[in-house]
């Protein structure tokens, strides 16, 4: 099926006028959001389901080597960071120290976590992990609604599955972006699949607000938009194209005004040592991983082997003809982090937001016999439970 008809294929169903004089019925406007959460139960259901599991298998580890859940969860690693930003705000200068500038880290999150906070009962890092585990459940709720939209029910409710099923899904219920940027992303790739561009272009915005990776959102969106408002005359889909990128151009703009200097965000992440050089040393890394070290570290060897995939699944989804918009979201995603000469580590988990990259093993999947699709998703869940408690509890660094 070519673009142009996979866009025609998805055009929502028209819909009655009111009747003359008379607005909508009470209750209305509301109908349409709970036929869809009604649509996306089983799917929420089974993501519970999956990183329930996990959970239980992670609490039992950590009380056979003497760790709390808790901690783990909400005060560890990039969570410290953005529960400090949250109680005492950004550095006011760029300085020299190397990891040390909270700038790199973007302001929605923590701004959540502060307004959460003011109205929840405890403290900063439960609110901040509250809210990460709610979002989990709106991205969740998201990616089968992109899913169910493009290739029906089934294959939406496993989509969702599967998302809760990355070996590095343990994140989702950390006190870390990933939920909510995935949430973001997962509604404005619907909004932008059902010509709501406008919608798609705030939440993109909003999205550039929550992680560096959220320009790969702005682009999606922004040309796809373009696209769509040269074809159609659209002033909303041009206003959406506008949207999409201010959330991101104006927090790093914030940080140029705040240090000083106009590059004083590329700046700051050149402290943390985050450079773009196009791959080149993302396929140094792999190639050590995976050719010359004796013996890799099993983390290192999963997030190499997840990168691996995340490529190879792109090139089905171009096999697949995706629509526009979700090419070149995962594009522009693949781009940033394996173009990336930062801390190799963390690149699995950056992905995590990516999920249409999981929309050809879901539509093969949905076809799958019933017995076959257990298997998979058992064998899935087991090395996703054990991948992530060994991420958290035995790997020394970062997720």
């Amino acid at each position: 099926m070519s673009p142009a008809a996979t866009a025609r294929a998805y055009v929502p169903a028209s819909r009655p006028p009111p009747a003359p004089g008379r607005g909508p019925a009470p209750g209305a406007r509301g109908r349409p959001l709970l036929r869809s959460l009604r649509a996306a139960a089983p799917a929420l259901a089974g993501y519970l389901l999956v990183r329930l599991v996990g959970l239980a298998f992670l609490a039992r580890l950590a009380h056979a080597k003497g760790h709390g859940v808790w901690p783990t969860l909400a005060t560890s690693w990039d969570s410290n960071w953005y529960l400090g930003i949250a109680e005492h705000g950004y550095a006011a200068e760029l300085g020299t120290e190397v990891n040390a500038n909270n700038l790199a880290f973007f302001p929605l999150y923590p701004l959540l976590i502060r307004a959460a906070s003011a109205v929840l009962p405890g403290s900063r890092a439960s609110a901040g992990l509250l809210l990460a585990v709610g979002c989990s459940f709106i991205a969740a709720w998201g990616v089968y609604a992109v899913g169910a939209r493009l290739h029906g029910h089934r294959t939406g409710t496993l989509l969702a599955i599967l998302w809760g099923l990355l070996p590095v899904a343990a994140v989702q219920w950390l006190g870390y972006t990933e939920s909510l940027f995935t949430a973001l992303c997962a509604w404005s790739l619907y909004a932008a699949l059902t010509d709501r561009w406008p919608v798609a272009g705030l939440l993109a915005s909003l999205a550039g607000l929550t992680r560096p990776t959220g320009i790969a959102l702005a682009a999606a969106v922004t040309l796809t938009a373009l696209l769509a408002a040269h074809r159609t005359r659209c002033s909303r889909a041009l206003a959406g194209a506008l949207l999409a990128p201010l959330g991101w151009l104006g927090y790093v703009a914030w940080v140029g005004a705040r240090v000083g200097r106009p590059d004083g965000y590329f700046a700051v992440q050149r402290l943390w040592k985050n450079e773009w050089d196009g791959g080149r040393a993302t396929l140094l890394e792999l190639r050590q991983q995976l050719v010359y070290e004796p013996r890799p570290h099993l983390f290192v060897l999963a997030v190499s082997a997840c990168l691996v995939l995340a490529v190879v699944m792109y090139a089905l989804s171009l096999a697949d003809r995706q629509p526009l918009v979700l090419l070149v979201f995962t594009g522009a995603m693949l781009v940033v982090v394996l173009g990336s000469a930062g801390v190799y580590f963390p690149r699995a988990r950056f992905l995590l937001p990516a999920f249409p990259l999981l929309l050809p093993l879901a539509v093969s999947l949905s076809r799958a016999p019933r017995a076959r699709l257990a298997i998979v998703l058992i064998s899935a869940t087991l090395l996703s439970t054990w991948l992530s408690a060994y991420m958290l509890l035995i790997w020394p660094g970062p997720p």
